[in-house]
């Protein structure tokens, strides 16, 4: 009898015993697959993984300049980017100028004056001579750099200039620009100082 119980279950009290075996290879590799494709899913459908909300973008500037602006804000971006394509070169894109090539904007009187109409002057006809600015004379002339831009752009760059690098000043606006346009005429001479300054604000 007990001879029948220890061929039969393996002991001779009749107990059953544990043995390991192995999982079959096949089984690990398709649950590891399962978990691969499942987070390459993830990654590419979850909303917090998106590449179009994250990828493209390197800095919070690059970034700003894809946002949809409109009214004052939408003009101050319009006028930055003219400005850093015209102006800036000589000017700095810090409004700081340069030395021995173009004076500061940065606090100018001639930026921050009460009315516009000087400051409008100078990029649709120029300035020719000597000139002070920030309590530096500068005797350098400056073509009519705002004569080629339509009379919006003129409005924006001297709206951002106004409002820019510490300038407090009130916006330009198109209407201003256009009626000094028409004052001037179709061919500009450069003015003087002098006669800057003979205007009135």
């Amino acid at each position: 009898m007990s001879d029948e119980k220890k061929s039969c279950c393996g002991t001779e009290a009749g107990e059953p015993t544990v043995t390991r075996s192995a999982a079959p290879i096949w089984i690990i590799v398709v649950t590891l697959v399962l978990l691969f494709t499942g987070g390459l899913f993830l990654d590419s459908h979850g909303g917090w993984f998106d590449r179009n909300v994250y990828a493209p973008y390197h800095s919070r500037d690059q970034l700003e300049t894809f946002q949809p602006r409109s009214g004052a804000a939408a003009a101050l971006a319009r006028g930055k980017g003219v400005y850093e394509a015209v102006c800036g070169i000589c000017h700095g894109s810090d409004g700081a100028g340069k030395p021995g090539q173009a004076p500061a904007l940065a606090a100018s009187e001639w930026v921050i004056a009460k009315g516009v109409n000087r400051l409008a002057h100078i990029p649709l006809a120029g300035v020719a001579g000597p000139i002070q600015v920030g309590g530096k004379e500068w005797n350098l002339n400056m073509a009519a750099m705002g004569a080629a831009l339509s009379d919006e752009d003129l409005a924006a760059v001297l709206s951002y200039v106004r409002s820019s690098w510490g300038n407090k000043a009130e916006p330009v606006t198109a209407d201003e620009v256009k009626k000094i346009r028409a004052e001037i005429g179709k061919s500009p001479q450069p003015y003087g100082a002098a006669q800057l300054k003979a205007m009135p604000e």
